[in-house]
């Protein structure tokens, strides 16, 4: 095995964990998503769409802000592909996109309390 700065390198073992290493187009929406997580107020709607759908008024008055700013967060998730919505007549409904976005609070919120 060559030397690398003085140090002994592992080649082998280097090689293998590079394998582990995804796409950078996949790391860049991974990083994006948790970026977008890591926003409390997003979260807190998450959590609160894991649980039931809810309508932008119902949110807003869960988290005691404008109807204006859960506009805003939401735009930005549905972008995301974080949550998603149906219509019925005049009120949308949202909801998480899909089980994986509950799946990685969860599998967070067990990890920070288990510390």
């Amino acid at each position: 095995m060559p030397e690398v700065s003085g140090s002994f390198v592992h080649w082998r073992d280097v090689h293998a964990a590079r394998k582990a290493i995804h796409a950078p187009e996949t790391l860049l929406g991974v990083g994006e998503t948790f970026k977008v997580l890591g926003d409390q107020t997003r979260l807190k709607i998450c959590l609160a769409l894991a649980r039931r759908e809810l309508c932008v008024s119902d949110i807003a008055a869960l988290l005691e802000v404008s109807e204006s700013a859960v506009s805003h967060q939401l735009r930005l998730m549905k972008t995301m592909r974080l949550v998603t919505y149906r219509k019925e007549g005049k009120m949308t409904y949202y909801m998480l996109d899909d089980q994986h976005i509950e799946d990685l609070i969860r599998l967070a919120v067990r990890h920070v309390e288990e510390a």
